[in-house]
């Protein structure tokens, strides 16, 4: 038992010399490749059982026929660790060079194409980090590109919008100035509709301006839902009316809600607007109010005639106006990006669908806490 101990005592002497030696090389070589980094490794090991071996021979007092054997056979041992170990590094360091020219392409170019040679493990775990990454910055890029597409849409129709009034209202006000008009009072009534629109469009810009920014502040209370339609219905009867459209509010449940009064009253305002300036005279406009699991759901049908398909998605843009069915009056189209941006910071959802004869804008609500 003596000898088994003296001789572990020695291996591990000579190993421990070999290791310390390979830790201090180690240390040297931590900013060069990783293949020197695994010869390093790689002639520790051997050095190491080359040590302990000599050490427990010298210790055995082998003769030196049999020493020579078993240095032969170590330095053998060491000479393919050493081979193994450079080959493994340099499909290491070829795998690292490939991810390296595909990372610079991707930051040159956006776009991350991963390499086509097989890699370690963690290399094709960080190639695949990397594609993923690319994947989610297109994503914001074209994000990006539809919102500047939006927002250069909206700058144009703003500007044309404003245009038209602004030219009348100078028209109107040199013609008073030069004494030429028949009757003063209809300019006075024309300027007045066209300042109340013009202050109408400036009004739904700084709304707009607040939700984008997140700065709309909310003061939420339980109210019924019938009040809310009653009272956006209400509103809406004079422009119904003019337009000759009918305005239908029976199906509406007397559910509880916690929301901002003011500006949900806003956002169904909108939605019968909206719906009223597209519905042709002598038709309905319908709005109700329903329970659906635990959320409450409120639906403006009216009789448009539909929106093409390729359009229903971006109705809610900011700046979107219709082509075909929904042909718009002068507007900003701020209308449903308006009431898509309360509904949403009332923790709910906007959408819309065509039905027989038109569509259906749905607001969806968390209902109220009992």
């Amino acid at each position: 038992m003596r000898d088994i101990l003296l001789i572990a005592l020695y291996a591990f002497v000579g190993a421990a010399a070999a290791g310390l030696l390979g830790a201090g090389l180690l240390r040297l070589s931590r900013s060069r490749s990783v293949a020197v980094s695994l010869a390093v490794v790689a002639g520790v090991a051997v050095t190491a059982m080359l040590s302990g071996t000599l050490a427990v021979a010298w210790a055995m007092f082998l003769s030196p026929h049999d020493l020579s054997v078993v240095t032969t056979v170590v330095a053998m041992a060491a000479a393919v660790s050493l081979g193994t170990a450079l080959l493994l590094g340099r499909r290491v360091v070829v795998s690292c060079r490939e991810l390296a020219v595909a990372a610079r392409e991707f930051g040159e170019g956006g776009v991350f194409t991963a390499p086509g040679l097989p890699a370690p493990a963690e290399l094709a775990a960080l190639s695949r980090e990397l594609a993923a990454t690319s994947a989610r910055l297109a994503a914001s890029r074209e994000r990006e590109r539809a919102l500047e597409a939006s927002r250069r849409e909206l700058v144009a129709w703003i500007s044309h919008d404003l245009r038209t009034p602004l030219a009348g209202l100078r028209a109107m006000s040199e013609a008073l100035e030069d004494g030429v008009v028949a009757d003063p009072a209809r300019y006075h009534r024309q300027i007045r509709t066209e300042v109340d629109r013009l202050n109408g469009m400036v009004g739904d810009l700084f709304e707009l301006s607040r939700i984008h920014a997140g700065a709309l502040a909310l003061s939420p209370v339980r109210v019924s839902v019938h009040d809310l339609v009653g009272d956006a219905l209400a509103g809406a009867v004079p422009l119904a009316r003019e337009q000759g459209v009918r305005l239908v509010g029976e199906r509406v449940a007397p559910v509880p809600v916690e929301v901002d009064g003011r500006e949900m009253t806003r956002v169904l305002a909108n939605l019968l607007v909206n719906a009223i300036r597209h519905t042709p005279a002598d038709g309905t406009v319908a709005v109700a109010a329903e329970c659906r699991a635990d959320s409450v759901v409120l639906s403006v049908t009216d009789g448009c005639g539909g929106i093409p398909v390729d359009e229903l998605p971006r109705v809610f843009d900011t700046g979107w106006r219709g082509t075909e069915a929904r042909t718009p009056p002068a507007g900003a189209g701020l209308g449903l990006a308006i009431v898509r941006g309360i509904v949403e910071a009332h923790a709910g959802s906007a959408d819309v669908r065509n039905v027989d004869g038109g569509c259906r804008f749905e607001v969806t609500l968390p209902a109220a806490r009992s």
